[in-house]
């Protein structure tokens, strides 16, 4: 049986939004000081992506927050939206959840590991049919694997991450390689 896009959504955008209330439960039942500890080591932030190619276009924006464990590591949970279009061809909307790491060995090299779970929406144009004369309309989940690194000043880090999951068939992006622009508050 075929699920709705809001069916297919509901169990990682729960899991999400469970940590997040999770966390914010567990600092409102430990003692002010303890709380304060807490969330000086939390930032919030996220990812901006673009890629293009000839005719094509795709743009994510991706909030997310991070649990600092100290001056190296981090990790934390995110939410991912995109669109992309290819001229003449189709338009896809995509919302997903994301786990990520970040190792930063020296304060100016940031080195990321990030998993996405995205749900994809693609909707080709009329009259475009696939080789056996059917609409290729779809919708279907893809797993991204990212590895990454990046120039990191202060809040801002500025880098490239490669998909190790890459499929050109079906995923949203151009390529296994996209440019980032990370900011953290």
């Amino acid at each position: 049986m075929k699920k709705t896009f809001i069916e297919s959504l509901s169990t990682p955008l729960t899991f999400v939004f469970i940590v997040f209330f999770s966390l914010n439960c567990q600092a409102q039942e430990n003692p002010q000081n303890q709380k304060s500890e807490f969330w000086s080591h939390v930032q919030f932030g996220g990812v901006i992506g673009l890629s293009f190619g000839n005719d094509f276009f795709s743009g994510t924006l991706a909030p997310s927050g991070i649990y600092n464990f100290n001056e190296k590591f981090a990790a934390g949970v995110g939410l991912n939206m995109s669109y992309s279009t290819e001229k003449h061809y189709y338009e896809s909307y995509v919302l997903g959840t994301s786990f990520i790491g970040l190792f930063s060995p020296i304060p100016q090299l940031q080195l990321s590991t990030e998993f996405e779970q995205l749900y994809i929406n693609r909707d080709y144009e009329d009259g475009i049919v696939d080789i056996n004369g059917n609409d290729p309309d779809e919708s279907y989940w893809y797993p991204g694997l990212y590895l990454g690194a990046g120039f990191n000043t202060g809040n801002v880090t500025m880098g490239v991450r490669f998909d190790v999951l890459y499929d050109s068939e079906r995923s949203l992006y151009g390529n296994a390689y996209n440019p980032f622009v990370r900011f953290y508050f």
